[in-house]
C-alpha cells in the first residue's frame, strides 16, 4: 500500500540522472521535494562551456551510444536527431524532459550543497554554499561521476603543458603543437582524432590493448545491433561480438595497436570510427606506457623516446561527493557496495541514481533507479532481506568480470542490470500522469 507522500526529499545535482529522480519522485506522488543544482541550469556534463567548469564533454562531443537506447523510456528524442546527436542536442533533451515532466518548479539552481549531514533519526541536515540548513526525510544522491579527474604519475616531471582531458574544449589551441594523449578510452581517442586535425603530430598511448569499436556494424548503431543478440547466451552472443569486431576492424596490430589480453566485455568498450581510420593514415600514432618524463622527454616502455610539447591525461574520474565527510562515504577507490548501484544497506534513507559506468548508457538506468527510491519511499518496495548477501555477490560478479581497475567498481553490463531493475520495480508502481505535477 502506498503512502508517506508527505516525505521532504532533497537531490543533488539536476543532470541526467537528478532529473529522472525528479520526475519519478513525482510521478510517486511526492510534492516536498527540492533539487539543488550548483550552475544555473539543467544539464549537468552536457552544459558545455569554452572555460573549464563542472562539465567534461568538449566543443565536438557526441554520445557515444545510440539516442535509440540512451533515450528515457517514456519520453523519446526526437525524431529528427541522429543516431549519435551532438552534446547541443542532448542539453535541449535534457532540458526538455525537465520541462515537460515539472521538474523545473522543484530545482534550485546556483545553489551547492556544501555538507550533508545524517542525523540520528535517519533524516538529514542539508548544508548550502551561503550557510542555509535545510532538514530532509531523505537524500538522493545524483551529482555525476565525471568531473573530479584523475590524474596519472610517472617518474620524473614533464614540463611543457600538462593537463587533463576534463580541461580539453577544443583542439584549437593545439595547432602545430606535439601532442601525446594518454588513454584508450572514448574520451582519450576522441580527443587524439580531434588535436590530430591541427597539431604537429599527434600520438596516442595506451598501457593496455584496448577493444575499439567503429559506431556502427551492419548498418546500425553497434549497440542496436548488440541489442538484437542479447537474447543469446553469452558463450554464442560473445563469439558473435568477436566476430563482428573483426569483420569491421581486423586485426589490431594491423594498426600498431597492442592486442587486448582480455575479454570483449571485461573492459569498457571504446567506440570509435575515426581513430583506426586516422592512425592508417598517419594522423594519429599509437605507442605505448609511458616509462617517465625527462623535461619535454617521454620515454616509452619500449624504449621509444620523443619530445612533446603536450599531454593531455584521459585517465578518468575519481568518484566523489564532497558533501559528505570521507568517514561517511568514500568511494574514491575500492568497491561500491550498493544494492542494485542504489540502496545503502546503513542508511535506508540515502539512495544513489547514475552510480554507474554501464557498457551502454547510463540515462535509462538511473531513470529506473530513482524508480525504485521513489517506491521505497512511498512504501510501495522493500528491499530483499538478505540485502547485504546480495551486494556482496554483485561487488564480487564486477570484480570477476571486469579487469581491476578504479574505473569499473561501479562497471555494468546495460541490458543486465536494466532487466535486473526492472524485475524490482512493483507490478503496482505509480505510472506518469497530468496528475503526477498537479501541487
Amino acid at each position: 500500500m502506498i503512502r508517506n507522500t508527505d516525505a521532504r526529499v532533497c537531490v543533488i545535482g539536476a543532470g541526467p540522472s537528478g532529473i529522472t529522480a525528479g520526475k519519478n519522485l513525482l510521478q510517486a506522488g511526492l510534492r516536498n521535494i527540492v533539487i539543488y543544482e550548483k550552475n544555473d541550469q539543467v544539464g549537468g556534463n552536457w552544459v558545455f562551456s569554452p572555460r573549464l567548469s563542472h562539465s567534461s564533454v568538449f566543443e565536438t562531443t557526441h554520445i557515444i551510444s545510440s539516442k535509440t537506447l540512451s533515450q528515457y523510456d517514456d519520453f523519446p528524442m526526437p525524431e529528427d536527431y541522429p543516431d549519435y546527436p551532438s552534446h547541443k542536442q542532448l542539453l535541449d533533451y535534457f532540458q526538455s524532459y525537465a520541462r515537460h515532466f515539472g521538474v523545473m518548479d522543484t530545482i534550485r539552481f546556483n545553489t551547492e550543497v556544501k555538507s550533508a549531514e545524517k542525523q540520528p533519526d535517519e533524516t538529514w541536515k542539508i548544508t548550502l554554499g551561503d550557510g542555509t540548513v535545510e532538514h530532509f526525510d531523505y537524500l538522493v544522491v545524483a551529482n555525476g561521476h565525471h568531473w573530479n579527474p584523475r590524474m596519472p604519475h610517472y617518474p620524473g616531471e614533464f614540463t611543457g603543458t600538462f593537463i587533463h582531458s576534463h580541461d580539453y574544449k577544443t583542439a584549437a589551441p593545439f595547432k602545430d603543437q606535439r601532442v601525446l594523449v594518454i588513454g584508450g578510452g572514448n574520451s582519450a581517442c576522441d580527443i587524439a582524432v580531434e588535436t590530430s586535425r591541427v597539431s604537429a603530430f599527434t600520438a596516442v598511448s595506451m598501457r593496455r590493448g584496448y577493444y575499439i569499436s567503429p559506431k556502427f556494424a551492419m548498418g546500425k548503431p553497434a549497440d542496436v545491433m548488440n541489442a538484437g543478440v542479447i537474447w543469446l547466451p553469452d558463450w554464442i552472443r560473445k563469439p558473435l561480438l568477436y566476430l563482428t569486431l573483426w569483420l569491421n576492424v581486423g586485426d589490431y596490430a594491423d594498426y600498431g595497436l597492442e592486442r587486448p589480453k582480455h575479454g570483449i566485455l571485461q573492459q569498457h568498450l571504446t567506440m570509435n570510427s575515426e581513430l583506426l581510420y586516422f592512425i592508417r593514415h598517419g594522423k594519429v600514432h599509437p605507442r605505448r606506457d609511458i616509462q617517465k618524463f625527462e623535461g619535454k622527454k617521454v620515454y616509452f616502455v619500449d624504449g621509444k623516446c620523443e619530445e612533446y610539447d603536450v599531454v593531455i591525461a584521459s585517465t578518468g574520474f575519481i568518484i566523489t561527493f564532497p558533501f559528505f565527510d570521507n568517514s561517511f562515504i568514500d568511494y574514491s577507490e575500492g568497491d561500491v557496495p550498493l544494492y542494485l548501484r542504489v540502496f545503502h544497506p546503513d542508511h535506508p534513507s540515502l539512495f544513489f541514481v547514475g552510480l554507474v559506468q554501464p557498457l551502454g548508457c547510463i540515462w535509462p538506468l538511473a531513470d529506473q533507479h530513482a524508480k525504485l527510491a521513489a517506491n521505497f519511499i512511498v512504501g510501495n518496495y522493500t528491499p530483499p532481506a538478505d540485502m547485504r548477501e546480495r551486494i556482496s555477490r554483485e561487488v564480487e560478479s564486477i570484480s570477476r568480470q571486469f579487469i581491476k581497475s578504479s574505473r569499473h567498481t561501479i562497471e555494468v553490463e546495460y541490458h543486465k542490470h536494466l532487466w535486473a531493475l526492472k524485475r524490482e520495480v512493483p507490478k503496482n508502481a505509480p505510472k506518469w500522469t497530468e496528475a503526477s505535477t498537479a501541487g
